[in-house]
């Protein structure tokens, strides 16, 4: 019997492909933000719906190098008006940060104008912000402000907060307790960077 008279091609199978995910270098020249863009994100985040809102989420998120998902879970019984400090809940380790002036006052108006919630940054409908809308918010600011070419996000702030305590000279092991690290080698990259590492190297 011709075996070749009953054979049946069979299916071809095609196996998708899954486009690789393009690196953060080749989307953004870095991933940090300077104090005065994060100045300029704030300000023009003012000028959105909820302004107040999202110019104080932004302030506080940069202040306390707060993760995404930190501030969005902020609740008014982590904020210590009477002492001036901001309990913070990390996935690291929990530390206590003191509250300057302008935050404190921040704060405040914003408690007073918000819905009664027991979270900080709250939607319209009173519901929490969501990681996602912190994230959108940022993305509109950061476009209005001028910065939309560094595709800015959230954990930017928690970067531009490390090089800023590092630029001012902070000790490496004082800034892993102030951001929750529990590995010093996460905010050695910070003071790898300062602009004022070598500074001294050479003198005319």
């Amino acid at each position: 019997m011709d075996n070749s008279a009953i054979l049946v091609d069979a299916p071809s199978i095609v196996i998708p492909t899954v486009p690789l995910r393009r690196p953060n270098s080749d989307l953004r020249t870095r991933e940090y933000l300077t104090k005065d863009e994060v100045s300029a994100l704030a300000e023009a985040a003012k000028r959105n719906r909820q302004g107040h809102r999202d110019a104080t989420m932004i302030l506080v998120a940069f202040r306390h190098g707060l993760r995404s998902q930190e501030v969005c879970d902020l609740r008014w019984e982590q904020v210590d008006f009477q002492s001036a400090v901001l309990h913070v809940r990390r996935d690291g380790t929990p530390s206590v940060h003191p509250l300057a002036g302008s935050e404190l006052r921040a704060l405040r108006r914003l408690q007073r104008e918000s819905a009664r919630s027991s979270f900080v940054f709250v939607s319209e409908r009173g519901a929490p912000m969501s990681p996602a809308g912190f994230a959108r918010m940022l993305e509109r600011a950061a476009k209005a402000a001028g910065l939309g070419e560094l595709r800015v996000h959230p954990h930017m702030l928690r970067h531009a907060c490390g090089f800023a305590l590092a630029n001012a000279g902070h000790d490496t092991r004082a800034i892993q307790a102030y951001l929750g690290h529990r590995n010093i080698q996460h905010t050695v990259r910070y003071t790898e960077l300062s602009p004022d590492r070598f500074k001294g190297f050479w003198k005319d």
